[in-house]
């Protein structure tokens, strides 16, 4: 397996986290059989996805991408999907993740 073979397994346990926070707002509490069943069913992919992710990356990493881009992208798609407000302060905060996650990696490769 290659080294990229991490990433592609950590980008794939984003979608699918993102996905099942998705089905979480549509199923409405649970009251809607389907996305109910698809949270449960991507949030359990994720977490698989995730843990064979940390077979190539430090685990620090890895989830500090997973969640941190998980908020970030469940931010913007919770504006773009479901008219949910995005304030400049949130944005501003989002930018903090994303930079602390920058720097969490760029500080595991020096």
């Amino acid at each position: 397996m290659t080294g990229s073979t991490g990433w592609l397994l950590l980008l794939l346990a984003i979608v699918l986290e993102l996905t099942g926070t998705i089905m979480m707002r549509m199923s409405d509490g649970f009251s809607r059989l389907l996305p109910s069943v698809l949270m449960f069913v991507c949030y359990g992919a994720s977490f698989t996805m995730l843990n064979y992710a940390v077979r190539y990356m430090p685990i620090s990493i890895a989830y500090a991408i997973w969640s941190g881009v998980g908020i970030t992208l469940i931010s913007i798609a919770g504006y773009y999907l479901f008219g949910e407000r995005l304030r400049t302060a949130s944005i501003c905060w989002m930018v903090l993740i994303i930079v602390g996650i920058i720097g969490l990696k760029w500080s595991d490769v020096q």
